[in-house]
């Protein structure tokens, strides 16, 4: 069977997106190839989904379809490196790297149809969020391609170019704002007197069913906030609290954070 898929890097989004794509039907095991410098990695990959793995990143390239760079973009210098020229028509190479440009892309892989995409860490449970921008040589089969392929792992927004680094501050780290926002929601509950276990458990399941109420009845979060706050009651007391303490700034904060170190990456 022809390889049709080649990943280039077998880490946690890798492996999340391979496993979706393959639990979809998008691609048979056999139509896949995976190649990670880590032998331990390749043979767990190969055991949990039958796919064929390789440490060869070039055989990853010979891919007929679609190629995923899933690698660091610390490391793509020394990946772009070990890698030739592909002869005849190029596949459609897709990078999950953050904060590297189309352009870069171009340079290590002149004349292929290059897609730059930013999915994040809920892809693993099929519940991320992607953004891609297009690089000029991509067809519009490719591109429904590439939206098929994320939309295997959650929701997917196509974006100018110039926003991707916005895009990696926000969606990309903004796992991690949330789980700390859980955290100390938990951690606000045990200090009322909550067992730990029922803190957590009521922290993550608040966040989860307000982005749900959000999404399913399509609200804009102040009509929520508005919705839920009583006059004199607690949810303004605590709201009153945050602006005090500058949370809303602090998020702000943490995107554009974000989306600098991530320009830097590409620089």
């Amino acid at each position: 069977m022809p390889e049709k898929l080649g990943i280039i890097g077998g880490g946690v989004m890798g492996e999340a997106l391979l496993s979706r794509l393959i639990a979809a039907g998008i691609y048979e095991a056999g139509e896949v190839v995976v190649s990670d410098p880590a032998a331990e990695r390749r043979q767990k990959l190969a055991a949990s989904y039958g796919v064929n793995t390789t440490p060869d990143n070039q055989q990853a390239l010979n891919a007929t379809e679609t190629v995923l760079l899933a690698v660091k973009p610390q490391i793509f210098a020394a990946v772009a490196a070990t890698v030739a020229e592909v002869p005849g028509e190029k596949p459609l190479l897709v990078s999950i790297m953050a904060g590297v440009p189309l352009a870069s892309l171009a340079a290590a892989f002149p004349g292929w149809p290059l897609v730059r995409a930013m999915p994040n860490t809920p892809a693993t449970v099929g519940a991320g969020m992607t953004a891609i921008a297009l690089g000029p040589q991509v067809t519009p089969d490719q591109q429904a391609l590439a939206k098929q392929l994320f939309s295997s792992v959650g929701e997917v927004v196509e974006v100018a170019e110039s926003l991707m680094d916005a895009v990696t501050g926000l969606s990309g780290s903004g796992p991690g704002y949330v789980a700390i926002m859980i955290e100390a929601l938990a951690d606000g509950g045990v200090a009322a007197g909550l067992p730990r276990a029922i803190a957590l458990q009521l922290a993550i399941q608040t966040v989860k069913g307000t982005a749900e109420l959000l999404q399913t009845e399509n609200l804009h979060p102040a009509v929520l906030k508005d919705r839920v706050t009583s006059p004199g009651g607690t949810t303004i007391a605590g709201i009153a609290c945050l602006e005090s303490l500058g949370l809303r700034t602090a998020l702000i904060e943490a995107v554009r954070t974000a989306c600098q170190r991530a320009k830097e990456l590409g620089a």
